[in-house]
């Protein structure tokens, strides 16, 4: 795993600036301790942090073809490359070298923009072609790895792997985008394609952008989607017996390093799972990692425990406090835009300790998304049946006012909060699902922001990230649907995001199998009946791993990686959040409703209301402004008028 940087002039061949190039590469150090590398020639400036995983004497970046006209850097594995080194021979390419990202050059003369259909794996590489005068970047298709990339004023494309980078570069706008905030309070993290500032932007997963110097700045390219077809009738038998296979397969292919490899083990399905295929595919124990805490109520380490004895793995374990609360200002700034997820605490602590063992560790991110495991999925199957017998004209009067009437009674589980149920009933699917998985519902997002805020907003809403999304699902089906809504936000914003800063803050490669694109590519073939059953969900992974797990740590609640944020904000943090909350900073950028803030804090801390989730958004939101100086109301701009489309223009 790697860090890139670069700069390409998109109008003629200035040269950059050797010091600013350093500058951008040394902020992303911790992504490559190893080594770093540079190129420069007339209109590009490439530069590289390096972790050896593969080919460690040779695998230096950038990296070059034959005759160093294609210049590449590279974040990432293309697990393949073995398979293509051979195809790419016989077309008369001459390897030197026996890293992966050499196939990438040689790719990219053999095939051109096409290159990227033949990769499996996680990547973002940027390349330049000096014989057509063009620059091309791309970005794997669950965009498992970062992209970030900006068109300066002056016609310059500067990119990144992490927005860091990119704040190096003096002529970065770095006015904060109304959109971006709205975005942000209600899902936790800014979605693809904005980020926090107005002058950046990320690749989307899926993406490439190809620029040939001169033309006009084209929109980013969707080279790769996922179809739920659903139309898969294997037996169950069969789709189990395959799903093995296939795991083994991807398993497999994420187990090719130099270096030392484990995986992490959380007592869940899903890393389970990894960790029972890995022990079937090596000779050795397997190297195992999981975070015990000391509450007991988010501790799961007894059940990661039993599958380490099952396998005899070379198990380390490291209990979190509780109060392990250290770390906000270090995420705020390793995250570098506002991020909300509290569970990038442990996820943090867990890589943390893992490199103290290993370069590489293989993880169970993604199984909730492909498998249907999230709890939430069959609540809205529930609520779809309801919405399915009777019609939108009758729904959204009578259930929005029950919505609007009910009291609210965030104390009891969520089958019973006949509030939120009346609101859902009120909605569509897909609205319905972004108001279930808002941090901050739309009515309180309202009351959040000031009214010279929300005019700047014109109008916009976070739902059109969800609106946008759904509209190329092209599947009907109420599973299928949210999956993929999943699949294109909350895997990548939020999952993906985490994974990778609090990895690479630790200079830590982690894997992740169940991402594999075939993988779940096939799994969208299947029915939603193999997916969720009754009230089980992952039934088909369930029934597939039987024969590998105990029961007790298939068939178990989920418990997830959750810290104790209610104690927290009403108690070792009690007055840190209200100085936050209710200071100067927040104030100072025109955009909160003090009012609303004080009803925050207050209606939490006496125990009225669990306040603890919308607490912590404007928490990282606070570190976030603070730890990127003084950004008051004039910092956010004033016109959103482009900020629906294209933010550069060509």
């Amino acid at each position: 795993m790697c860090g890139i940087a670069g700069l390409f002039d998109t109008r003629g061949k200035r040269d950059f600036d050797r010091a600013l190039m350093q500058r951008m590469n040394d902020v992303q150090h911790h992504r490559g301790p190893d080594e770093g590398g540079y190129h420069f020639e007339p209109g590009v400036a490439l530069a590289h942090r390096r972790l050896s995983i593969i080919d460690l004497a040779t695998g230096q970046q950038p990296l070059f073809n034959e005759d160093g006209s294609v210049a590449v850097v590279f974040n990432g594995e293309i697990y393949n490359f073995q398979e293509l080194v051979p195809e790419l021979e016989a077309l008369g390419h001459v390897f030197h070298t026996r890293s992966d990202t050499e196939v990438i050059v040689h790719a990219w003369e053999a095939w051109g923009e096409d290159c990227v259909q033949r990769f499996r794996g996680m990547f973002a590489f940027a390349l330049h072609d000096r014989n057509r005068d063009t620059f091309f970047m791309a970005r794997d298709r669950l965009a498992v790895k970062p992209m970030f990339y900006a068109l300066l004023a002056d016609g310059t494309l500067a990119f990144g792997s992490e927005l860091k980078v990119l704040m190096q570069h003096p002529e970065l706008d770095r006015r904060i985008d109304p959109l971006a905030v709205e975005e942000y309070f209600a899902l936790g993290y800014v979605a693809e394609p904005r980020t926090i500032f107005l002058g950046a932007k990320k690749l989307g997963p899926g993406e490439s952008l190809c620029i040939r110097r001169g033309q006009p700045i084209p929109e980013p390219k969707q080279y790769w989607d996922v179809r739920f077809t659903l139309d898969n009738d294997l037996s169950l038998a069969d789709a189990t017996a395959e799903l093995t296979e296939r795991l083994r397969e991807s398993v497999r292919l994420r187990m090719i390093a130099e270096v030392p490899l484990g995986a992490f083990l959380s007592g869940g399905v899903d890393s389970s799972a990894v960790v029972a295929t890995m022990a079937g595919l090596s000779d050795e124990p397997v190297n195992t990692c999981s975070i015990a805490f000391d509450d007991p109520k988010f501790n799961e380490s007894e059940f990661a425990q039993k599958v380490a004895d099952r396998y005899r793995t070379n198990h380390f374990v490291e209990t979190v406090k509780s109060d392990d609360f250290d770390l906000i200002d270090t995420l705020a700034a390793l995250y570098d835009e506002p991020y909300a997820d509290s569970s990038a605490i442990p996820t943090y602590r867990v890589c943390q300790l893992a490199r103290k063992r290993v370069t590489v560790a293989l993880s169970g991110d993604g199984g909730d998304e492909s498998f249907g495991g999230y709890r939430r999925y069959r609540m809205h199957l529930m609520e779809e049946k309801l919405r399915a017998a009777l019609p939108m004209g009758v729904r959204r009067p009578v259930f929005g006012l029950l919505g609007r009437v009910y009291p609210k009674a965030d104390w009891a589980p969520r089958v019973f909060r006949a509030k939120t149920t009346f609101q859902a009933m009120a909605r569509d699917a897909t609205e319905a699902y972004f108001h279930s998985v808002s941090l901050l519902r739309g009515d309180m997002r309202h009351r959040l922001f000031t009214a010279d805020f929300r005019a700047k907003l014109g109008g916009y809403d976070a739902l059109e990230v969800f609106r946008r999304h759904a509209a190329a699902a092209h599947t009907d089906d109420p599973l299928a649907l949210i999956q993929y809504l999943d699949l294109k936000t909350y895997l990548v914003g939020d999952i993906n995001t985490k994974v990778d800063r609090a990895s690479m803050a630790h200079s830590l490669e982690v894997r992740e199998p169940l991402m594999d694109h075939k993988l779940v590519e096939w799994l969208a073939t299947l029915p939603s009946g193999l997916k969720i059953q009754g009230n089980e969900g992952k039934f088909l992974f369930k029934k597939a791993m039987e024969p590998f797990l105990p029961n007790d740590v298939l068939y178990r609640p989920k418990m997830g990686f959750a810290v104790p944020l209610a104690r927290w904000f009403r108690g070792p943090l009690k007055q840190r959040v209200r100085d936050a909350v209710l200071g100067e900073t927040l104030a100072a950028t025109g955009i909160f409703n003090r009012d609303y803030l004080q009803h925050l804090v207050d209606a939490h801390q006496s125990g009225a209301r669990d306040y603890s989730s919308p607490l912590w958004t404007l928490l990282m939101f606070e570190a976030f402004v603070r730890n990127n100086g003084s950004m008051g109301s004039d910092s956010i701009d004033q016109s959103v008028a482009c900020n629906g489309g294209a933010v550069y223009a060509a």
